[in-house]
């Protein structure tokens, strides 16, 4: 099935010419398990990053604890975020961790400045550092310690991959991608988590099946894809593109970031999940290379896609301020039909 040869380059222009070139390899999946559309190698073996957060926080809800802590809507999204460190976030992640009566020592991830600038400078003026709480991951890391403290588990260590959060999050994982657990590749991610591998269809897959038992009214896939496209600014924030495409699509799309050119979605009404790697790991690649995906597959109106023509083509300008040159995406995607 995959003889034919689909390809996504996104072009970085300078001026009248080609800088520089990213290959993107892509896998459209069915909940079914079809791979309806690829391009480049849709099963290379892929670190997911941030972007399976929503599975790492599905046990949150399908183990009572959301319940049990009464978490809401926005902390279930904060849990599946990679967010900006402004003051929802803190707020929000706080908040967590005061309802299971820890405090921000237990999160163990490593301090950031916040990624959005004007809270960042808020910082520096005040004359604090970055804390723990401001770590774009902190909500993964709270609702872990949630998970740990509703099963009576310790909370030191939860991180690690012995550790039963851990444990409970690869079968979870396995359970979704139709990945053996013993078949999932484990690596530490940037915030001190343990971070899975596996072919890129497999995510998927994943997608495609979250997106498929939300849009039947499961209720675990529900809550969590619910709470990502209900409160989109709390799954990444101002100025970003999970936020601004989750607002844009008015709930068709679920979508979520992930480090080193990881970009991954899912389609309720269509029941397709999208996973896409740079090959070369460029994040400017990956936002181009998602939007003209889900553009090729006419997931996308044309409102949408002008609301979107920051993320699909980005402008690059000097420190004058002047137009230089633009990011562009070509897209041709293989599918089953030929």
């Amino acid at each position: 099935m995959l003889g034919a040869v689909g390809e996504v380059v996104v072009e970085v222009q300078r001026g009248e010419h080609v800088e520089s070139r990213h290959r993107v390899s892509v896998a459209v999946v069915d909940a079914q398990g079809q791979l309806r559309a690829w391009a480049g190698d849709p099963r290379m073996t892929t670190f997911a990053r941030s972007a399976i957060k929503p599975f790492q926080a599905l046990p949150l809800v399908a183990d009572g604890a959301a319940d049990a802590f009464d978490l809401n809507v926005s902390e279930l999204a904060v849990c599946c975020a990679s967010h900006s460190g402004e003051a929802r976030h803190v707020s929000a992640v706080g908040s967590i961790l005061r309802k299971i009566g820890a405090d921000e020592e237990a999160l163990a991830c490593g301090p950031h400045a916040p990624f959005h600038e004007h809270s960042a400078r808020a910082l520096r003026e005040a004359g604090e550092k970055p804390r723990r709480i401001h770590n774009n991951c902190s909500g993964k890391h709270a609702g872990m310690l949630a998970l740990a403290r509703h099963h009576g588990w310790p909370l030191a260590g939860y991180h690690l991959p012995g550790h039963p959060v851990q444990q409970r999050v690869t079968r979870e994982l396995s359970r979704w991608t139709d990945v053996a657990e013993d078949d999932l590749l484990f690596a530490t991610d940037g915030c001190g988590v343990v971070t899975f591998a596996a072919p890129l269809d497999r995510f998927a897959l994943a997608f495609a099946r979250l997106a498929a038992a939300a849009r039947k009214g499961a209720a675990d896939a529900s809550r969590i894809v619910t709470a990502m496209v209900r409160y989109p600014e709390y799954v990444a924030g101002t100025d970003r593109l999970c936020t601004t495409l989750m607002r844009a699509a008015s709930g068709r799309i679920f979508a979520k970031v992930g480090a080193e050119g990881v970009y991954m979605a899912g389609v309720p009404g269509a029941e397709l999940g999208v996973a896409l790697k740079v090959e070369d790991g460029a994040q400017r690649a990956a936002e181009p290379a998602l939007v003209a995906v889900l553009n090729k597959l006419s997931l996308l109106t044309g409102e949408e896609m002008a609301g979107l023509e920051r993320y699909a083509e980005p402008r690059l300008k000097n420190t004058r301020g002047e137009e230089i040159g633009v990011i562009q995406s070509h897209v041709e995607l293989a599918t089953d039909h030929g």
